[in-house]
């Protein structure tokens, strides 16, 4: 059950099934119009049942100028260069939509250490909020300044990045390698 939403990645648009109602990302990302609404056709349904790739297309094109999930197109347009230099903005697009294709998972039980610097920092690891704290006082500190916040804002992330499904994991593997690199 959803609809289509769609992203800019180093100028290339792709589009992406999703659940409104639960939050989830529910496909891979697609490059191309027309298969997006025949992958659609095939396995999305909307609350008024199965409708055919003409519909979807539809659906597909107006996802190219609006979205449901946020209001500026800026927040839907990202780089592969700036997902390696730079740390996500607190609260943005790019954080939810990395935790929706994900599925919300919490991957602390894999590091006793991130969750160590969880703990001391006082963060709430089911709240997908906590990230939007460390990334904050990155923001205003920077890492140096920061090492609790760095190591859970960089063990998280990375390991978002890891889980996440299909070509969304090599699309966005530039943050990954750029939090790498940071260490």
């Amino acid at each position: 059950m959803g609809g289509i939403e769609s992203l800019v990645l180093d100028e290339r648009r792709y589009f992406f099934g999703f659940d409104y109602s639960a939050d989830l990302v529910v496909s891979p990302l697609i490059d191309d119009a027309a298969a997006m609404a025949a992958f659609a056709a095939a396995h999305m349904r909307q609350r008024t049942g199965e409708h055919d790739a003409s519909y979807w297309a539809e659906l597909v094109e107006a996802a190219v100028a609006s979205s449901a999930l946020t209001d500026a197109d800026a927040h839907r347009e990202f780089t592969s260069a700036a997902l390696h230099e730079e740390l996500p903005d607190p609260g943005g697009h790019l954080l939810y939509l990395l935790g929706a294709a994900t599925g919300w998972a919490d991957w602390f039980a894999a590091s006793p250490e991130a969750t160590a610097a969880a703990a001391r920092l006082k963060l709430d690891t089911e709240d997908p909020a906590f990230l939007d704290e460390c990334l904050a006082v990155l923001a205003g500190q920077g890492v140096d300044d920061s090492p609790d916040e760095w190591l859970v804002a960089r063990f998280h992330l990375t390991e978002t990045v890891r889980h996440l499904p299909g070509n969304w994991a090599e699309l966005f593997a530039p943050l990954a390698a750029g939090l790498a690199e940071e260490e």
